[in-house]
């Protein structure tokens, strides 16, 4: 599949690293960007994302085949509003947020109503790093990337943008909307829920300036999603809240059985714990499972 011309509303981690992609594969004739700063016009083109930057959103989407909303989840309706006007009938419209009921339930029937074809998609790929600046043409190679069609998806938008994430080396897999924002609520929100507290809690200053200097590597790669977006994250928070409230309170529920193992002195339950943890995620590794890069 080769497009005549994608657009990537936002290029930034996740928007520049797909332009990359696109034109390194040339899997595009033409790939530009729409950005909320001048100041970030010359920089999107220098670092080689896109053929062309603009701050102006309806020459951004004019005549493009596919448009990629690659901004905080909270920006995504109020530009695609925007842009509907300019949007060519057929286009096909997709995003890379880590929330897809709120998204789709939005975007998908204002697309429609001008004839053009919108299907969440999630590349489970990232990193704490942010800016066009730390974009990298591999970023979604060997990464699972979800698509959530739902019952009114066009088949053939559902097949090109398979398509297109297979190019840029991703894995894809298909689920609703729903049980996709109900897995990653575990695997990837709560995760960065925890790194959060963990850096807020072991890094206050009320323990003293000792404290940082024992941060050691296991404190280095638990809290390292910490450093993300705190904008990104808590559009990501409230978009997916019903859901992280629950995996909060189940997380929150084991922590508290181990604290009264601790207060109990139980050795072999505890030992248990930890062995359970183990063994499950030895397990997962040697499945092949390669961790994203999120």
């Amino acid at each position: 599949m080769h497009w005549h011309k994608v657009t990537l509303i936002g290029v930034g981690l996740l928007g520049g690293s797909l332009g990359l992609a696109l034109r390194q594969r040339r899997l595009a004739s033409h790939v530009e960007g729409y950005v909320r700063r001048t100041s970030s016009v010359g920089e999107c083109q220098k670092a080689g994302a896109v053929d062309k930057a603009s701050g102006d959103l309806s020459v951004a989407v004019a005549d493009a085949d596919l448009v990629v909303f690659c901004t905080p989840l909270s920006q995504m309706k109020t530009l695609a509003q925007a842009m509907l006007p300019s949007l060519k009938r057929g286009a096909i419209v997709t995003d890379v947020g880590s929330v897809k009921a709120s998204v789709v339930s939005d975007l998908e029937p204002m697309c429609s109503s001008v004839g053009a074809f919108f299907v969440g998609s999630h590349p489970m790929a990232g990193a704490e790093k942010m800016g066009v600046s730390a974009a990298r043409a591999d970023l979604f190679q060997s990464v699972t990337c979800v698509l959530t069609p739902t019952n009114s998806s066009a088949s053939h938008a559902v097949e090109q943008l398979k398509t297109l994430w297979q190019a840029v080396g991703s894995k894809v897999m298909l689920l609703t909307p729903e049980q996709h924002d109900e897995l990653v609520s575990r695997s990837s929100h709560l995760v960065h829920v925890i790194a959060a507290a963990l850096a807020s809690h072991v890094l206050d200053p009320a323990h003293g300036p000792a404290q940082s200097t024992l941060c050691a590597n296991g404190f280095r790669d638990t809290t390292r999603v910490a450093s993300g977006s705190s904008e990104m994250w808590r559009d990501i928070a409230l978009a997916n809240s019903n859901h992280l409230q629950n995996e909060l309170t189940s997380y929150i529920e084991k922590l508290e059985r181990l604290r009264h193992l601790l207060a109990q002195g139980k050795p072999d339950e505890i030992q248990r714990f930890f062995e359970q943890a183990k063994g499950l995620r030895d397990q997962w590794r040697a499945g092949g499972a390669s961790p994203s890069p999120e």
